[in-house]
């Protein structure tokens, strides 16, 4: 079974405005509810590859329940902790000639809250797969991760990390078994701009040298590039085509990457796999479907 884990979910509230002017009353043509979250995205698209998933974390309020109902419409289990204040986040995402969001914080937690979810990990099983993914909610420790993956470190779990920073650093001594930075994210991590890929690849390496198994770095309109754990490199350029939505594109490829693997146990239909979900992604309004995908999937094999 796949475990996602987004500890500060959202729900995302998509307005197309016809003219956007501060100061003044705009009307929008469309609006859009999504449910939001790097981990809840990666459950969303396992659900498109038919790969169910268990997505968990922390909600609270009218917005928390909302968001269990369209997860459950979407073939996603939710199993989360119910927080007894505050309200699960609302992000405004305005589409005019220029893009901008507004990423609300969202509700803090408390210490017992922490040991509620953790006490869920209990149920994950020897093969499970667990992804971690996003930032931490106000409350939330610093090494909270690294506490969950100690609580699950007796089993045999696959586990994959998609977050930044300090955060990401710390715990790679648990040998997570696929972490996927960005290049900005890769930047942060070294402290210096890492541009061409040769430079991506040192860095892939050093990463591997402190912990990380697999290393999945996404590039942009460059494409991505993979160190996986036998020391191999992958590479491939991105589709070309008019990018719709870059949001939850590298949720998108963590999707992809961890089921190609689950299903043939080999890393370069993981690669390719993950490519063509982020693509999909990328080339739809929302996130990836299992059409898109497929079409993705047939041009990277051409």
């Amino acid at each position: 079974m796949f475990y996602t884990v987004t500890l500060n979910p959202a729900v995302d509230y998509i307005v197309r405005p016809t003219v956007l002017t501060l100061g003044q009353t705009c009307r929008s043509e469309r609006e859009e509810l999504r449910v939001g979250g790097k981990g809840i995205n990666v459950s969303l698209v396992l659900a498109a590859l038919s790969t169910p998933s268990v997505a968990t974390g922390f909600l609270a309020g009218f917005t928390g329940v909302w968001l269990v109902q369209n997860l459950q419409n979407e073939f996603v289990t939710p199993d989360f902790v119910c927080l007894p204040e505050g309200k699960t986040r609302i992000n405004v995402k305005i589409k005019g000639e220029k893009e901008t969001e507004i990423n609300a914080s969202g509700p803090a937690v408390k210490e017992e809250d922490l040991a509620l979810l953790l006490k869920k990990f209990d149920a994950l099983r020897d093969g499970d797969t667990l992804i971690l993914a996003g930032n931490l909610p106000k409350g939330c420790p610093a090494d909270f991760y690294k506490r969950v993956l100690q609580s699950v470190s007796g089993k045999h779990i696959r586990a994959a990390v998609d977050t930044s920073g300090a955060c990401l650093r710390d715990l790679l001594s648990s040998r997570p078994f696929l972490i996927k930075p960005n290049r900005q994210e890769l930047s942060e991590l070294f402290g210096t701009r890492i541009f061409d890929l040769n430079e991506v690849e040192e860095s892939a390496r050093q990463l591997q040298t402190e912990g990380a198994r697999n290393v999945l770095v996404s590039l942009g309109g460059d494409g991505s590039f993979l160190l996986d754990e036998t020391g191999q490199t992958h590479r491939l350029p991105g589709l070309k085509g008019n990018a719709e939505n870059t949001v939850g594109a590298g949720d998108s490829m963590v999707a992809g990457f961890l089921t190609g693997y689950e299903k043939t146990r080999d890393f370069a239909h993981a690669f390719l796999l993950s490519n063509a979900c982020g693509a999909a992604t990328a080339f739809s309004p929302w996130l990836a479907g299992k059409q898109k995908i497929e079409e993705c999937l047939a041009t990277f094999k051409k």
